[in-house]
């Protein structure tokens, strides 16, 4: 598993000198727009070895000509707009001409004149339209986007892990707890019990049993008390609460059971419908399915020709999806105690990072080949809807109400579509908002009207947001 490294030294160091560091990775790019605007005898190469840069010389040559499409897209369009500007200034002076000349002239012309100047009028309007849409193709590319605030806002940021988070999971039933899993590869709540389910690297899963209370609620202050009695909030300490002195975080130390036989890295697991047994995926390419009372293992699912990815159950039916490196995933049937029947399907060219289903009867797959497909359960030969996106998808979730997947890429962003592939929204990104590395899974949390999406990734922190979804369908 990766460790992020580095020593508290190296740390203190960049602290003290941030001006350095950033001078160091600084680029300083100068180019020119054509050879004859080179001093003579000069060529790219011998400019591009005069400049103090790190970077290889094939990666700036690459980087200049980059430039230099982007400046020649910048000059046609400010040329365009030279010309529409001509054509308005042209067409004011023509108005004003005729509306001299028309004036003082015979009455009789006047329809003549309104019909003139209504058509004079559209085709003014119409240049007017045109310049502006050519501009805004200038400074849309500038202007910061409010839209995807405004649909998705950030509600609250966990942070506490020590190394990046690999997975997250919401509880289904009150109250709301949002486990994380750092030391582990994955964190599955039980459908209906204070229970979580746990994927670790030592080749085992584990069950533990935890009990959250919420706080009492506390009586409104007495506001008819002397001031001298209150206390300054300022004045406590941090982290400690009235009559009980600092806050203590409860741990579980012990699990209610172990689950063993794998010969490899457990990736991920989940529970069955009911919550009586469990499914486990391994790296030594099998998932396995167990008993939660006994511990005992049921069936081991074979098949899959590489180290196996993700696994996902169904919320209401005893089917198994397991995932792999092998560029598939597995459909798993245990409806028919005597029957375990097994689809393979075929769609990514990549390993599949996960694949999970709906409340309906769709299963959805995202892959390291920067695709998301839906698939309809009932005809699996083929997708019913492709995503095609700029980077590799990990962990993707669904919402179970209005079925609105949440992906999550290696290039930090997170964006959201709907079951027919229409992108929705993107989670806003910026320096002091987002996530500033890989982000590594997301889980929903549906209750009465609001809709909360959690998020997690190798930054060490997971972020909760706020999801408008009626707003988010609309603007669709």
């Amino acid at each position: 598993m990766p460790v992020e490294g580095g020593s508290s030294s190296g740390s203190a160091s960049a602290a003290r000198h941030p001006k350095q560091k950033r001078k160091a990775h600084s680029l300083s790019i100068r180019r020119t727009n054509s050879t004859e605007e080179r001093p003579g005898g000069i060529q790219r190469g011998d400019m591009l070895d005069g400049q103090d840069s790190k970077l290889p010389l094939s990666l700036r040559s690459n980087l200049l000509d980059l430039f230099s499409q982007i400046e020649r897209e910048f000059e046609n369009l400010y040329i365009e707009n030279l010309e529409l500007r001509r054509e308005i200034e042209s067409l004011n002076e023509r108005l004003t001409g005729d509306g001299q000349a028309v004036e003082g002239g015979d009455p009789t012309k006047g329809a003549l004149k309104t019909k003139a100047s209504h058509s004079t009028s559209q085709l003014s309007q119409k240049l007017k339209t045109t310049y502006k849409a050519s501009t805004s193709k200038i400074v849309s590319s500038f202007k910061a986007t409010t839209g995807s605030r405004a649909l998705c806002q950030l509600l609250k940021e966990y942070v506490g892990h020590r190394d990046g988070i690999w997975d997250l999971s919401v509880t289904r039933t009150q109250p709301v707890v949002l486990g994380t899993a750092s030391a582990v590869n994955s964190i599955k709540f039980h459908p209906t019990e204070q229970m979580a389910l746990t994927a670790s690297g030592d080749q085992t899963a584990h069950i533990w049993r935890y009990m959250v209370q919420l706080p009492a609620p506390q009586p409104p202050p007495d506001v008819s008390a002397p001031c001298d009695e209150d206390q300054d909030s300022s004045d406590r300490e941090e982290g400690e609460v009235d009559g009980e002195g600092p806050c203590e975080v409860p741990t579980v130390r012990v699990a209610t059971a172990t689950l063993k036989s794998h010969q490899g890295v457990v990736i991920a697991a989940d529970w069955l419908v009911g919550g009586r047994q469990v499914v486990t995926a391994s790296w030594d390419r099998a998932a396995n399915l167990y008993e939660v009372e006994t511990s005992e293992l049921v069936h081991t699912l074979t098949g899959h020709d590489q180290e196996l990815t993700h696994c996902c159950t169904h919320p209401t039916q005893r089917l198994v999806v397991t995932s792999s490196r092998d560029t598939t995933f597995r459909l798993w049937d245990f409806r028919d105690p005597s029957i375990h029947s097994v689809n393979v399907f075929q769609g990514h060219t990549d390993t599949v990072t996960s694949a999970v289903f709906t409340v309906g009867d769709n299963v959805v797959s995202g892959s390291d080949d920067r695709t998301v497909k839906v698939w309809d359960l009932k005809n699996m030969r083929s997708p019913i809807a492709t995503i095609r996106t700029d980077s590799a998808v990990n962990r993707i979730s669904v919402s179970a109400n209005q079925k609105i997947i949440a992906l999550p890429h290696d290039n930090r962003q997170v964006r959201l579509f709907d079951m027919s592939g229409v992108r929705l929204a993107r989670l806003p990104r910026s320096n002091r908002m987002g996530h500033r590395r890989m982000v590594c899974c997301t889980a929903w949390n549906e209750e009465n009207q609001s809709c909360n999406l959690f998020t997690c990734g190798f930054d060490r922190q997971a972020i909760g947001w706020n999801i408008n979804i009626p707003a988010l369908l609309q603007e669709k």
